[in-house]
C-alpha cells in the first residue's frame, strides 16, 4: 500500500504556522505586501468583527480561510478588533523585500490588547483604559491598576469586598490573573471583563520585586509607600512582565507607582456604587451622576474627575481646600472662564507625552503638545496672581516648559503631517544639510530654465521643452522640423509622431542629484524626528505634573460652573456625627423635570443622639427612593470636593456609605431576589462604623409579607442598638413598622405626603413627620391602567383586611373572604361542586400566597363556577 502523501506547505504558511506557534492567544495580523492576512479561525473572526470579505486559498494540498485589508487602514481596522476584546499581534515585513531573494523576514512588532492600547481610536478621552493583575493570596489579595496610555500606576491589597469595589470603580479593560484562578476570579468578580490567564510563576514575590526596582532603577519601593504591600506588588510585577511580553518596552512615562489608600477614602461597595448609578447604569439611556455633574473641559480633567466620584475624600482638611477653590471660583467669575478658555486650548498631555515615550508620538501630535504647553503659561500667569492660596500653589508648581517649547517650535514645521513619510516636518532654518537638499529638490525650476536658454541659444531651437515624466524621467523635447539641428551629444530617449525626445549629461546628472536629494530629505527629517522625540523623553514628568495639576483646576473649575448653573450651595463639613441637609434636591432627577416643573425639595436631618434611624412610609412612586438616594448623593458630592443642590448642608464626616436600593436579581448567578437582598444587607450589617451612612429600601420585599415585616423590623432593631449607632434611612410600605418609634427612642416617622382627591391621589413627594396610615397602591395600579374588574375586586379585599388584625396573614383573609362569597353566591348548588371548591381553598397554601396569586386564584374559582351554572342552565 502506498504511503500517505503529507501535504505540501508552502515557504509563506510555513514562516506564518511558526509565529502564530508563539502567540497562540492572539489574532496575528501577518504583513504580506501590502495587505496583512489573518488566516484560518483568525481569518473566521476578522471577517465577522471587520465586516470584510472570507475568501479560501489553496496552500499546498490545503484549503485555508483567508481574510485582510490594505496595510495602510490598520488604524481603522484595529480598534475595532480590540474593542471586540481580541488581542491583535501585529507581524511585520522586517526587511525590503527588494533586498532579497529569500522570503523576506517577519516578526511581530506590537501585540495590542483591550487593557495595552495607545491609539486614540480605541481610548476614550475622558476615561481611562487600565489593565488590571489581580493575585490571589492565601489569605488577601492583591491587585494593581496601569493606564499605560496615560502612565498612571497604581496599586492596592485588602479582601475580596474590597477589590471588588475597586474593579467596579476603575472598569479594567483586561485582567491578568493566574491561568488555575481565571474560575475563581469569574465567580467571585463576574463575567464582564476579559480575562488572560498568565503561568503560576509570573506571581512571585521575588519576581515581582525583582521586575519593579529594575524598572524603576531604585534598590527598595519605600520611597513609593508600597514596599510593605507584598501582594499588590506581586500584582503589579504581573503588568510589568505582561508589558514586556506584548513588546511593550519604552515605558519611561511610567515613573512612579502609587498605592490607593483605603483609610483615605469613603467606603461604598458594588452595590453602592450601583444602586447610586454614579458612572454607569445598567438600564438603556440612563442618566448618571457623572454625566450631569461633568463640566470638565480637557480629557485630563474628565478622567480625574470620574476618579474623584469613586474616591470620595474623608479628610475634611482636603475637603475644606477643594470648596475653598470652588468658592473662590465662583465669586471671580472672570477667573473662572479664563481659566477656562485656556484650558480649551489644551489637548490631552498625559497621552501625548506618554505617546513620546513610547516613540508612537506623530508630528503634528508634537506641535499639539507644544501648542498646550503654550497655553499652560497664561494660566501660571493668572493663578500666581490669584488670592486663593490653593490656587496660588497650582500657579507655583506648574512648568513653563520652555526648552521643550522652544526646541519644538524651532525644529518643527507648525502645518506638520500626521505621518513623518509625508515630508515637511521639520522647519525651515533648523538644519543646513535639510535646507541645501530642498534647494535642489524644489527649487529646480530656475536652474531647469537657465539650461534651456543655454541650450536654445547653443541650438538655435527656439521652441525646445523640458519635460518629466515617471518612465522616463527629465528629457528635453524636439519638434520633427528642428531634428537636424540637434548635437550628436544629446541621447535619444523617446520618439514621438511630432517630435523627439532626448538627455544630455548634464540633466542626467541633474536628475540623480534632485532623486537623491529626495530620497536624503526622506531619511534626514525621520532621523532628525526621532532624535527630537528621544531628546523629549527627559522632559516627561514635567509634562505629565503640567497635565495633573490642570486636571485638578478642570474638575475645580467644573465644581464652580456646576454650582453656579444649577444654584448648588457649599457643604459645612463638621467633626460631627450628624447630617443636615435644608431643601435638598436629586441632582439627576431635577435634571430630567419637564420643563416648568420644579423639583419637590425636602429637609433632612439625622443624628446619633435624637434621630437616629428614620422610617419612611409611603406608597410606591411617592419618591421615597429619590430622598435616600439624593441622600447619599449629597454626601458623596460634597466629599468629593463639590457644592450640593440644596439651600444649606451640614455634614458631619462619613467614612462608609451603604445603600440596599430596589429588587436587583442574581438569576444568572441562581440566586433569587430575596437570597440577593439578604446578602447585600448582611454585608451592610457587618461593615457599619459610627460614622456610616445606612439607605434601606423596601427591605423584605421579596418574601412573604410576615416573613418581611419580621426580617424589616428585626433589621431596624438591630440599626438602632448598635453601639455604633449608624445614621439609617430605612424606606418600607410595610405600616407595622410605625410602632417602632413607640418602642425605641431613636427611631422616628416620616411618611413621603399624598394627597386624595375625589377619584384619584396626588403624590407631593414631601417628606413630613408621622408614619403613612394606608397604602395607596390601588391608585398606583389605576394610574398603570390596570383593568377596572380587577381594580373593584381589590378595594373590596382591602376593606376587608384593613378591618383584620394588623399582622393576620392576609392569604388566610383573602380565604375567608373567598368561602363567604361563595356561600352566599351559589348556597343553592348541588354537593360536589361544594366539594370541589371545599378542596380547591383547603389546597391553598396561605403561607406563600401573594396578594396577586390570591386575586388569580379567586379568578380561577369564579371562573369554574361560572361554567358549572352555564352547564345547569
Amino acid at each position: 500500500m502506498a504511503a500517505k502523501k503529507t501535504p505540501k506547505v508552502t515557504p509563506l504558511m510555513q514562516q506564518y504556522s511558526s509565529i502564530k506557534a508563539k502567540y497562540p492567544d492572539a489574532m496575528l495580523l501577518f504583513r504580506v505586501g501590502d495587505f496583512y492576512e489573518t488566516f484560518g479561525e483568525d481569518a473566521v473572526k476578522a471577517a465577522q468583527i471587520l465586516n470584510i470579505v472570507l475568501t479560501n486559498r489553496n496552500n499546498g494540498s490545503e484549503r485555508t480561510e483567508l481574510a485582510g485589508f490594505p496595510h495602510h487602514s490598520l488604524n481603522t481596522y484595529l480598534p475595532k478588533l480590540v474593542k471586540a476584546g481580541q488581542r491583535v499581534a501585529i507581524c511585520d515585513q522586517l526587511e525590503d523585500p527588494k533586498m532579497t531573494k529569500k522570503i523576506v523576514k517577519r516578526g511581530v512588532t506590537e501585540l495590542v490588547t483591550p487593557g495595552v492600547a495607545l491609539s486614540d481610536e480605541v481610548l476614550l478621552s475622558k476615561s481611562n483604559n487600565f489593565l488590571c493583575a489581580v493575585h490571589f493570596g492565601k489569605k488577601i489579595l492583591g491587585v494593581s491598576f496601569l493606564d499605560v496610555s496615560t502612565g498612571e500606576f497604581l496599586t492596592a491589597q485588602g479582601n475580596r469586598e474590597y477589590i471588588d469595589k475597586l474593579l467596579q470603580n476603575f472598569s479594567p479593560s483586561e485582567v491578568l490573573v493566574q491561568k488555575k484562578f481565571k474560575k475563581d476570579f469569574s465567580g467571585n468578580f463576574g463575567e464582564d471583563f476579559h480575562i488572560f490567564g498568565l503561568e503560576d510563576w509570573v506571581f512571585k514575590s521575588d519576581f515581582a520585586y525583582e521586575t519593579l526596582n529594575g524598572h524603576f532603577e531604585t534598590k527598595s519601593l519605600k520611597g513609593f509607600g508600597v514596599e510593605h504591600l507584598e501582594e499588590g506588588v506581586i500584582a503589579s510585577g504581573a503588568i510589568l512582565h505582561y508589558l514586556a511580553e506584548t513588546q511593550h518596552n519604552k515605558l519611561q512615562h511610567i515613573s512612579a507607582i502609587n498605592r490607593i489608600a483605603e483609610e483615605e477614602y469613603v467606603w461604598m461597595d458594588r452595590f453602592t456604587i450601583r444602586n447610586l448609578e454614579l458612572y454607569h447604569s445598567t438600564a438603556a439611556n440612563a442618566v448618571t451622576l457623572l454625566d450631569v455633574i461633568d463640566k470638565t473641559i480637557s480629557p485630563m480633567g474628565g478622567r480625574l474627575l470620574k476618579r474623584w466620584l469613586a474616591l470620595p475624600l474623608k479628610n475634611a482638611e482636603k475637603i475644606k481646600k477643594r470648596h475653598a477653590v470652588v468658592e473662590f471660583l465662583i465669586n471671580n467669575p472672570s477667573v473662572l472662564q479664563e481659566i477656562q478658555q485656556h484650558i480649551k486650548k489644551i489637548s490631552d498631555l498625559e497621552r501625548l507625552i506618554s505617546k513620546v515615550a513610547t516613540a508612537k508620538v506623530s508630528p503634528r501630535e508634537v506641535v499639539q503638545l507644544k501648542n498646550s504647553l503654550e497655553a499652560v503659561i497664561p494660566i501660571k500667569e493668572l493663578a500666581l496672581n490669584c488670592e486663593d492660596e490653593a490656587i496660588k500653589a497650582i500657579g507655583g508648581k506648574l512648568h513653563s516648559c520652555e526648552q521643550v517649547r522652544g526646541r519644538i517650535g524651532e525644529s518643527i514645521n507648525e502645518e506638520a503631517p500626521v505621518n513623518v513619510q509625508k515630508g515637511n516636518v521639520i522647519a525651515e532654518g533648523f538644519s543646513e544639510e535639510l535646507d541645501e537638499l530642498r534647494k535642489i529638490a524644489f527649487s529646480g525650476k530656475d536652474y531647469l530654465d537657465n539650461m534651456l536658454e543655454r541650450e536654445s541659444k547653443a541650438t538655435g531651437i527656439s521652441s525646445l521643452k523640458i519635460g518629466n515624466n515617471n518612465v522616463y524621467g527629465y528629457y528635453i523635447e524636439v519638434r520633427n522640423t528642428h531634428k537636424d539641428k540637434v548635437p550628436e551629444s544629446w541621447i535619444r530617449k523617446q520618439t514621438l509622431v511630432n517630435a523627439e525626445r532626448y538627455i544630455t549629461e548634464e540633466l542626467k546628472e541633474y536628475e540623480a542629484k534632485i532623486l537623491g536629494a529626495e530620497e536624503k530629505i526622506l531619511q534626514l527629517e525621520q532621523q532628525l524626528f526621532s532624535k527630537l522625540v528621544l531628546w523629549m523623553g527627559d522632559y516627561i514628568q514635567p509634562v505629565q505634573q503640567n497635565a495633573q495639576l490642570i486636571a485638578q483646576l478642570d474638575c475645580l473649575s467644573s465644581f464652580a460652573q456646576q454650582a453656579n448653573t444649577e444654584n448648588y450651595c457649599r457643604p459645612e463639613m463638621e467633626d460631627t456625627y450628624g447630617l443636615d441637609i435644608e431643601e435638598g434636591r436629586h441632582p439627576v432627577i431635577e435634571k430630567q423635570l419637564p420643563i416648568g416643573e420644579s423639583y419637590v425639595t425636602n429637609n433632612l436631618k439625622l443624628n446619633r443622639d435624637e434621630q437616629q434611624v428614620i422610617m419612611i412610609t409611603g406608597p410606591n412612586m411617592s419618591g421615597k427612593s429619590a430622598i435616600l438616594r439624593q441622600t447619599a448623593l449629597i454626601v458623596l458630592m460634597a466629599q468629593m470636593g463639590s457644592f450640593v443642590p440644596a439651600k444649606a448642608a451640614h455634614i458631619g464626616m462619613v467614612d462608609k456609605i451603604f445603600t440596599r436600593v430596589g429588587a436587583s436579581d442574581n438569576i444568572s448567578m441562581g440566586e433569587s431576589t430575596f437570597m440577593v437582598e439578604m446578602n447585600e444587607t448582611a454585608s451592610i450589617l457587618n461593615n457599619i462604623s459610627d460614622r456610616s451612612l445606612v439607605l434601606l429600601d423596601e427591605i423584605g420585599r421579596g418574601t412573604s409579607t410576615y416573613d418581611g415585616i419580621s426580617i424589616a423590623w428585626a433589621i431596624s432593631e438591630y440599626l438602632h442598638e448598635h453601639p455604633a449607632r449608624p445614621k439609617t434611612l430605612f424606606a418600607t410600605h410595610y405600616h407595622e413598622l410605625n410602632e417602632m418609634c413607640e418602642r425605641f427612642e431613636r427611631i422616628k416617622n416620616f411618611n413621603v405626603s399624598v394627597k386624595e382627591l375625589k377619584d384619584n391621589v396626588l403624590f407631593l413627594r414631601k417628606l413630613v413627620p408621622g408614619g403613612s396610615e394606608h397604602s395607596f397602591g390601588i391608585h398606583v395600579a389605576k394610574m398603570a391602567g390596570m383593568p377596572l374588574q380587577v381594580l373593584h375586586r381589590a378595594n373590596k379585599i382591602l376593606k376587608k383586611l384593613e378591618k383584620s388584625h394588623a399582622m393576620e396573614d392576609s392569604g388566610e383573609i383573602l380565604k375567608k373572604s373567598a368561602e363567604e362569597e361563595m356561600q352566599l353566591s351559589f348556597f343553592n348548588l348541588d354537593d360536589p361542586l361544594l366539594e370541589e371548591l371545599k378542596e380547591e381553598l383547603l389546597n391553598i397554601d396561605i403561607d406563600t400566597l401573594t396578594p396577586v396569586e390570591a386575586l388569580m386564584k379567586l379568578n380561577e374559582i369564579k371562573r369554574l363556577l361560572a361554567s358549572k351554572e352555564k352547564a345547569r342552565a
